[in-house]
């Protein structure tokens, strides 16, 4: 699995018990072998994009505090992309 699609699993199951799309979205990750971050933006839904941006801003913003830079870039090459 792409290095920024494995920083992504571990953030969206932070948030499988809480929304249910974050749940689909991390099953979506799991199930299929995505090549790259492009591959899996490009096969989300508007609506499924909208609300993983509102997590990654939260995500980026929490590991730019802790100074987890590496997990700041690696979810921000997701982040990027949907836009």
């Amino acid at each position: 699995m792409d290095q920024s699609l494995a920083y992504l699993h571990e953030v969206l199951s932070n948030y499988t018990d809480q929304i249910d799309a974050a749940r689909a979205l991390d099953e979506q990750l799991s199930e299929n072998q995505y090549r790259s971050e492009g591959e899996f933006v490009r096969s989300l839904e508007e609506e499924d994009g909208r609300m993983l941006s509102e997590i990654l801003q939260k995500e980026i913003h929490h590991a730019n505090q802790a100074g987890d830079f590496e997990r700041v870039y690696q979810l921000n090459e997701i982040y990027e992309l949907l836009f």
